[in-house]
């Protein structure tokens, strides 16, 4: 065959390709509704259609004999035959994984969790890369979309059962004020002060409970605004103290504290107050009476325990360094089956609920404390961890620290200086005397390494300011280490209630 005669035949051939393959595109947009099967046999047929039209083209030249193009049309049957059989094979399974993959979306579109949906099952064949992809993305959607519904189921249940709990919580006080105020109206109140301090009390109980719901909600929303800046932890911690000292002793509770004078931390400090406050009340709630809450304040970094009687333990970067508050308290240690509800908003372990005996206008008793602590905590970049310990639990607050101090931090054995709720004299504020009774005897004790604090009135202080001048704390010194540090982090979650 001449040179001329092989370009003719390329030519019609490619004639011919272009005219079906142009045809079989138009059929192709016009079907591209059609299944995935009929479109693979359109391909088929359109280049058996090419090897036909090429063929005739070459017999109508005269380039082969009759003999020879009667031998193709067998051979081009034949081998038609065998491609449409496979491209039927091949688009039949394909449809079959495509409608595989339809009642997968219909049953995740109906809210059913899928299980492998992207695996070949019985008859039917492995999927295609393609198709196998898109079916690990529908299963990890359908598991995505029972998390979250599980979560909204949760979030629901929690909902109804704090507004359940409020509602309980708001009616006992409610109606204990109506039955005190019928009775002042009657005049058959015989303690008519008597009966105005419980009146009061009851207020203060709901009002905390109130703030802490619009708190709550400001931490749920993601509304909570911060104003950041490094604050002196340790002063925080023991004003806390100072506060809670009195309802500590109405229920028998001893709060002790120390740690790290020059502890810093960056946070926002009303929030920050609100937290530990929170934690503290939590701990007296359900200490034993006659026991005592511990509280340390110290540095320690990521993953560590806290820092304290180690002058050299300070290596790394600043920023490898945490501010912690530790709180022990003797509870009596967590049940395993309470572990997973701790800081879950609501919850509360005690089935009577309400506040605590003694701790009327301070604790709302509405379960709501702890998952405060936790929203606060997290808002600051820290985390909130508790385990179990000897006798009861160690909650530990682990914040962002604020600048280290140019000089070592403190070493050797720290001095014993708990700040103890003693009585109150007789005559003196029974809200305050006891925190000064316990500042004299540390002033006494350590009068070389006293420094300074700012005066702060407490509370109780503020509560009473109707009854005569509230009588404030003096500007107090404390020793600089009046805390024994208690090392190591809480890795679990905590039992038994919320303040």
């Amino acid at each position: 065959m001449e040179g001329s005669e092989l370009w003719t035949i390329l030519a019609w051939v490619l004639f011919w390709a272009v005219l079906i393959g142009a045809a079989t595109l138009l059929s192709l947009r016009l079907l591209r509704r059609a299944s995935v099967l009929a479109q693979i046999c359109l391909v088929v047929v359109a280049t058996v259609a090419v090897l036909v039209a090429g063929m005739v083209s070459a017999f109508n030249a005269m380039f082969i004999s009759a003999r020879d193009l009667e031998v193709m049309w067998y051979i081009l049957a034949m081998a038609s035959a065998v491609a449409v059989a496979l491209s039927l094979m091949l688009g039949a399974g394909v449809s079959r994984n495509a409608a595989r993959l339809v009642d997968a979306a219909r049953r995740l579109g109906r809210g059913e969790t899928l299980d492998h949906a992207g695996e070949g099952r019985g008859s039917a064949p492995a999927m295609t890369s393609e198709l196998a992809e898109l079916a690990q993305e529908l299963e990890a959607s359908s598991r995505r979309l029972a998390e979250s519904r599980e979560r909204e189921a949760a979030i629901e249940t929690a909902r109804r059962e704090l507004v359940s709990w409020i509602s309980h919580d708001l009616r006992t006080p409610l109606a204990s004020m109506r039955a005190m105020t019928e009775a002042l109206e009657d005049g058959m109140a015989s303690d008519v002060p008597g009966y105005y301090r419980k009146i009061i009390g009851q207020t203060e109980q709901m009002t905390a409970m109130v703030n802490d719901l619009l708190e709550l909600s400001k931490i749920q929303a993601g509304t909570l605004r911060l104003r950041a800046e490094p604050l002196d932890l340790y002063d925080l911690v023991s004003d806390a103290l100072s506060d809670l000292a009195p309802l500590a002793a109405q229920r028998g509770i001893t709060l002790d504290g120390g740690g790290d004078r020059e502890c810093m931390a960056v946070a926002d400090g009303p929030s920050l107050a609100r937290a530990v406050r929170n934690i503290l009340l939590n701990a007296i709630t359900y200490s034993r009476p006659g026991t005592e809450v511990h509280v340390s304040v110290g540095r320690g970094s990521v993953g560590s325990d806290i820092v304290g009687e180690d002058s050299t333990a300070r290596e790394g970067t600043e920023n490898d360094w945490r501010a912690v508050v530790a709180v022990q308290d003797q509870c009596g240690g967590i049940p395993a089956e309470d572990l997973p509800h701790l800081f879950e908003t609501g919850w509360q372990k005690d089935p009577a609920r309400g506040a605590a005996e003694g701790l009327q206008g301070s604790y709302s008793g509405a379960g709501i404390g702890l998952s405060m602590v936790a929203g606060i905590v997290k808002a600051h970049g820290g985390s909130v961890t508790v385990e179990n310990v000897d006798g009861g639990c160690r909650f530990a607050l682990s914040l962002p620290a604020g600048p280290l101090p140019a000089g070592p931090l403190p070493a050797g054995p720290l001095a014993e200086g708990p700040l103890t709720a003693a009585p109150p004299a007789s005559g003196s504020n029974p809200a305050v005397a006891p925190q000064a009774d316990a500042l004299q005897d540390a002033l006494q004790a350590v009068p070389s390494q006293a420094v300074p604090l700012q005066a702060v009135p407490s509370q109780a202080d503020r509560l009473q300011a109707d009854q005569g001048p509230a009588a404030f704390l003096p500007a107090r010194e404390v020793p600089p280490s009046s805390l024994p540090v208690s090392t190591g982090t809480s890795t679990e979650q905590r039992p038994g209630g919320d303040a």
